[in-house]
Order: structure tokens, then sequence, then C-alpha cells
């Protein structure tokens, strides 16, 4: 039956499908999210002095990305499985209360690893506070957002006000 639904994602009887890539060609692709923490100066400090309880924070939440971004089909439903290439997590602050997380994905492919950046940085900011949650409840993870993102048909994506 051929598919005539202006709506990449349904089919023509309206039903979630995942899209067909088959007939994509094979471009390099790269995206870049970030995400942000805020928490208490204190908090971010132990962070960094490597003395919180459980162990390295940062490390983990590094590996946590890396893992997230490689499953990121498994949570995702209508994202495919993709071989990447590449995944980079990267860590800054401000100084005072503010942690930012950023992750590039790469990949040569027919489809794009945007869902794959914005899955990397969500777990390691995620897994920044399980880790962190006895010394501060109430930090806030805020601002996950597509940073850059490039090849593919649509071609090249970069947030102006980052």
């Amino acid at each position: 039956m051929p598919d005539s639904s202006p709506l990449t994602h349904f089919n023509e009887q309206g039903r979630a499908r995942m899209v067909d890539i088959s007939d994509k060609p094979e471009t390099k692709r790269t995206a870049t999210a970030r995400s942000t923490l805020l928490m208490k100066s204190e908090t971010l400090a132990l962070i960094k002095q490597g003395k919180m309880k459980k162990g390295d924070v940062l490390a983990v939440a590094q590996v946590a990305g890396i893992m997230a971004a490689k499953k990121t089909s498994d949570w995702i439903p209508m994202c495919h499985p993709i071989a990447l290439s590449g995944i980079d997590i990267q860590f800054a602050d401000n100084g005072n209360n503010e942690l930012y997380i950023e992750a590039t994905v790469r990949t040569t492919g027919p489809t794009g690893v945007e869902m794959e950046a914005l899955t990397a940085v969500s777990a390691a900011a995620l897994t920044v506070y399980d880790m962190c949650k006895a010394a501060e409840k109430d930090m806030i993870i805020s601002s996950t957002m597509l940073v850059t993102k490039t090849g593919g048909k649509n071609g090249d994506f970069h947030r102006e006000d980052s």
C-alpha cells in the first residue's frame, strides 16, 4: 500500500510508524546538545573536588551519557538504531551554581543523531542528580537543548543563543 501521508511518522491509518530511511544517502552527521544543572555552590564544589560519597560524579555521568547515546533507540520509540562513530561528553561550570553538560555525537549514516545527543546529556544530568541527591535534593535540571547539528537533507542547524 503506497504511503500518501504528509506526516512522516504516521501511516495512512493515522497510526505511528518508524520512517523508512533505506533510500536516504549516508552522510557524515553530528549533533551537539547541552543541559544545565542548577545547584548550591557547595554542591558544585563537592563535585569538582571529587568529594561526593558516591564517588567521581563527572566520571560516572560521562559513562552514563555515552551508554545512553548508544541505547537511544531503546528509549525513544521511533528512533532508529544507529551505529555511532563517536560520542564526547564535556563538563563546564560557571564557578558558582551551574554545571553544564555537553554531548557531541557522530555517525555516518542515513539519519541524524540529534536524539542521541539529547539522550546523552539527559542521562548524564540525571546521573549527576542521582549521585548528589543526598547532598542536595532541590537541584534543577534545566535548559536541555540541541545546540548544533550537521549533515542530512535539511542541512545544518546552529542555535543562535548558545
